[in-house]
């Protein structure tokens, strides 16, 4: 028998790819799926950025790149994001390119996290963040996301975490899967608290940062000197772009820790694909037209959305302000969150996910995407109501 190391017996998955496998095999089956599940855009990356990335291959861009990613993609990201949160001081030096959102999650944990350390992650959260910790070896410390704080922590709940073996926080607004956000009140205290913890790190997942609405305006930690030496942003073109496949994605890393980063791309990747990272140029620099429609279409399923949930039996959703994810209390159906989920995707044929896959805090909520069509969505709904009429009428 092959011995493995055990490291892999506490490395988690990612559920959404799990119910989407499920129902993808049921579609072959001849039954009709409305998915609700998957955290990806369903519109087209931009016209533009396919012929950037075709021109690329087409003027011979085949062969490897820097390991950091090519000078023009990393200088268009500083420029992008000091821009954006009105600051000067992304360096393209400290600018990594990597394969996706996840490597930086991956490499930033592995850095930090052993066995005798300690690292404070959100809860529900993405699922990714508690798997890795537990790989690493260190010990995950759950930050709980309450809906009575719209989803959002709290700075004192974060601090009064920390304990001499706290070696990184992560923390991620707007928020998969709940689309709740932290406001810059909270942010200011936590970096404010985080002055009597000099050797704790952070690492802010910013990958939904220019998704929001109803007004509400991202806060970066970017924009705060003070922990500039320590913090490690993510952030990346899937979402923003609809580019999930092309698996782009950038970290900002602090100069004592960028060499360390780039090491690790050189022993686990090698370099980002080049002519990916030429579309990824092409995004930034070009044309916004295409992600503002999108954003316009995002914002009203989000509104029909959460007005369609809360028309349900035994169902109550808060308005999320970021993301494309609705995160519904489901506690009134009588249903825990995973047969929940089961039931609904075998008997109603909808694929939503069990708010549990995101972590113990889940229980009790399912995360419902709606980067689906109107139309799509509405069908969903209707048919979830059906089926918790049903139940509460048997």
């Amino acid at each position: 028998m092959l011995q493995l190391a055990s490291g892999m017996s506490r490395l988690g998955t990612e559920s959404a790819f799990e119910v989407l496998a499920r129902a993808n095999a049921l579609r072959a089956q001849g039954r009709s799926i409305v998915a609700l599940s998957i955290g990806q855009p369903d519109f087209q990356t931009p016209a533009h950025i396919v012929e950037a990335g075709i021109k690329a291959l087409r003027d011979g861009h085949h062969g490897y790149t820097p390991a950091n990613g090519i000078p023009e993609v990393r200088q268009a990201v500083a420029d992008d994001l000091n821009r954006r949160h009105g600051i000067n001081t992304v360096d393209p030096n400290n600018v990594l390119i990597v394969p996706g959102g996840k490597v930086t999650m991956y490499f930033a944990i592995m850095m930090f996290g052993e066995p005798g350390a300690e690292i404070i992650y959100p809860n529900p959260g993405f699922p990714i963040y508690e798997s890795t910790i537990k790989f690493s070896g260190a010990t995950p410390v759950p930050l709980p996301l309450l809906e009575e704080n719209g989803f959002g922590f709290k700075a004192e709940d974060v601090l009064s975490r920390i304990t001499p073996k706290t070696r990184l926080i992560i923390v991620n607004s707007p928020a998969n899967p709940t689309g709740g956000i932290v406001e810059k009140g909270e942010i200011d205290k936590l970096v404010k608290g985080l002055e009597k913890h000099p050797n704790v790190a952070i690492m802010s997942d910013e990958i939904y940062s220019e998704m929001l609405y109803d007004g509400k305006v991202h806060t970066s930690f970017l924009k705060y000197p003070e922990i500039a030496d320590r913090l490690i942003m993510l952030d990346g073109w899937s979402k923003t772009y609809a580019m999930t496949g092309w698996r782009m994605g950038y970290s900002v890393w602090p100069k004592s820790l960028i060499e360390h980063a780039t090491r690790l791309c050189i022993n686990v990747h090698s370099c980002v694909n080049a002519s990916a990272q030429w579309a990824g140029l092409a995004a930034l620099t070009g044309p916004k037209d295409d992600v503002a429609k999108m954003m316009v279409a995002f914002d009203e399923r989000r509104r029909f959305t959460v007005a369609e949930l809360n028309k349900l039996p035994g169902v109550s959703c808060i308005t999320p302000y970021g993301a494309f994810y609705a995160f519904p209390n489901i506690k009134g159906t009588g249903f825990k969150s995973k047969a929940l989920e089961v039931a609904l995707l075998d008997e109603a044929g909808v694929a939503s996910i069990s708010g549990t896959s995101f972590g113990s805090y889940g229980e009790g909520y399912l995360r419902i995407s709606y980067a689906n069509s109107i139309e799509n969505i509405g069908e969903a709904i209707k048919r979830i109501g059906s089926f918790l009429e049903k139940r509460k009428a048997a």
